[in-house]
């Protein structure tokens, strides 16, 4: 119970937003430095939202977190500049201190403004410098779709 109260205090004064997590089943290590939250598990952040079926939070001796590991049906919804994006995959996780998320296995990332959309079998988002790294499986391409404006084409009266 301390470990989780430790935890609620932590995320709250460590982000300008509160950080709420709810779970199912939720296990601590102190010593090990980890939480483990499993079945129905759902993180928001202000607007931000992570969905999965277990998540493991890492913290280093100062009890800020490191690193946010999601399987088993992992989603997010995040805003970056003001945008919304959206994205999913067999797993995700997410480094606090970098602001980079790797989303591995059938993995799917769409900014939801300009309706571009990735799919790959890997693909990071550094939020820092706006870079995208997606790869794929041996057989399978990478796939960006993305749309283009129309502009309509005046026919010439003569």
């Amino acid at each position: 119970m301390r470990y989780i109260l430790g935890l609620m205090c932590f995320f709250s004064f460590c982000f300008a937003t509160q950080v709420e997590v709810s779970a199912d089943k939720f296990t601590g290590n102190e010593s090990g430095g980890f939480g483990k939250f499993l079945g129905n598990v759902i993180v928001t952040k202000g607007n931000d939202t992570l969905k999965s079926d277990k998540l493991i939070i890492s913290f280093n001796k100062k009890r800020k977190p490191t690193k946010y590991e999601a399987s088993g049906n992992a989603s997010i919804k995040v805003f970056i500049d003001k945008k919304e994006y959206v994205g999913r995959g067999d797993s995700l996780i997410y480094d606090p201190i970098e602001n980079i998320y790797t989303i591995s296995g059938n993995a799917f990332f769409e900014e939801r403004t300009s309706n571009k959309k990735v799919y790959g079998e890997k693909i990071v988002v550094n939020q820092k410098n706006g870079k995208y790294d997606v790869t794929s499986k041996k057989n399978k391409p990478v796939k960006f779709i993305f749309e283009v404006e129309n502009k309509s084409i005046k026919s010439i009266k003569k």
